[in-house]
């Protein structure tokens, strides 16, 4: 089965793609590729450029720089974007709090934040999970208690990606702890990350990485202000920003590039004097990887296509779970196509292995917690089994 478009489609496709391939400095493009992790200012730069062009929120309210296209044309643009090695808008901007506050932030909040957000000129970071809230995220025990003109937050966050570099953080906190329901008391500040009683601790990961951290509060005062919404209602806005988010998480693009440079790497790699493009059994897995990538595709298109009103239908949670589900068998392939050569993880730029194989293990090793973030593929399951069949 092949997804034809429509000439209009077509000829936006080729526009996107020749400007992600033109306009992102290849340095950018080619770290992507090689899987190496971006500095914060090429982070920075990327999505600047792709601002500057209208196309870092074309999601978002035209009135704060969206674009007001199709969900279709959404689909075409994130995955040309991938398929160039062009660094994704910052998710927790882009597709996270800044959707959130365009929905529900007051006018103040949308003037205040947006466009900074949009350009990368605020970077923000995502204080939900904490040691004990994690799947369970309306178990999260941080406090936020009103005194006068502000709220004073304690407690703790885990797993805060790219927390390092970010300005400020969108926080989830209890408001009122004698909720009879625990989701009913649950509110959402924003406030700097340099704010005093704010400590960040890096968290070291299984791929020698430090993308994630802890974050610590200790009598922290933020303005009244800077509560999203209403109190008490952070739940809400809560699980407008997961089904964003999951939505998000797909990667039908990166899945495809892997999938490619796999077949590449087989010509690459011999077995018994034969290249592993010529074994039966790893073409026939890779052929099937495909045809599970195009029925993720083809349900992409069906969740996009029903998204009303900017609010994401329920079955993102198909797209979280069967999209990082074929992320690490993506990233389980490129290790098996290395084979020995992947044990070869942390060796420098002298080595005679080759890129691709140094970062394979690393790489499926940090995809480990794809079916973590977002929502554990496990909670997913639940809200699938609830919200879509009814049981």
């Amino acid at each position: 089965m092949r997804l034809q478009l429509t000439p209009e489609l077509q000829k936006f496709r080729e526009e996107m793609r020749a400007f992600f391939t033109t306009q992102v400095p290849q340095e950018i493009r080619d770290t992507v590729a090689a899987g190496r992790d971006l500095t914060r200012e090429q982070h920075i730069e990327s999505q600047r450029i792709l601002n500057t062009a209208g196309l870092a929120v074309p999601h978002w309210p035209v009135e704060w720089g969206g674009r007001a296209w199709t969900p279709l044309h959404e689909h075409i643009w994130h995955e040309e974007m991938e398929l160039a090695c062009v660094p994704s808008p910052l998710p927790f901007n882009v597709y996270m709090i800044g959707p959130v506050l365009a929905e529900f932030g007051s006018r103040e909040h949308k003037e205040r934040f947006l466009a900074p957000t949009a350009n990368l000129d605020m970077w923000w970071c995502q204080g939900f999970s904490e040691p004990d809230a994690g799947s369970d995220l309306a178990a999260l025990r941080t406090t936020a208690v009103r005194e006068g003109g502000h709220y004073i937050v304690n407690g703790q966050k885990t797993w805060t990606t790219l927390g390092q570099h970010a300005d400020w953080i969108f926080c989830l906190v209890r408001t009122d702890p004698t909720a009879e329901k625990k989701q009913r008391g649950i509110s959402m500040l924003v406030f700097p990350m340099d704010s005093p009683g704010v400590t960040l601790r890096p968290i070291e990961l299984i791929d020698g990485g430090c993308e994630v951290n802890e974050i610590f509060f200790e009598d922290v005062r933020v303005p009244v202000e800077n509560l999203v919404g209403e109190e008490n209602r952070g739940w809400t806005y809560a699980k407008f920003l997961l089904g964003n988010e999951r939505s998000g998480v797909a990667r039908i693009g990166l899945i495809k590039r892997m999938i490619a440079e796999a077949k590449d790497h087989t010509w690459e790699i011999t077995f018994d004097g034969r290249p592993l493009a010529e074994d039966p059994y790893m073409t026939a897995r890779i052929a099937e990887l495909e045809n599970e990538l195009l029925a993720l595709e083809l349900t992409a298109l069906r969740v996009v296509a029903h998204s009303a009103d900017g609010k994401p239908h329920p079955a993102s949670s198909v797209l979280k779970l069967r999209g990082t589900e074929l992320q690490q068998a993506a990233t389980m392939l490129l290790v098996d196509i290395a084979g020995p050569l992947s044990l070869a993880s942390f060796a420098d730029g002298g080595s005679d292995v080759p890129e691709w194989a140094r970062v394979a293990t690393p790489t499926y090793l940090n995809f480990r917690k794809a079916s973590i973030y977002g929502g554990s593929n496990e909670v997913q399951r639940t809200i699938i089994a609830g919200t879509i069949l009814g049981l």
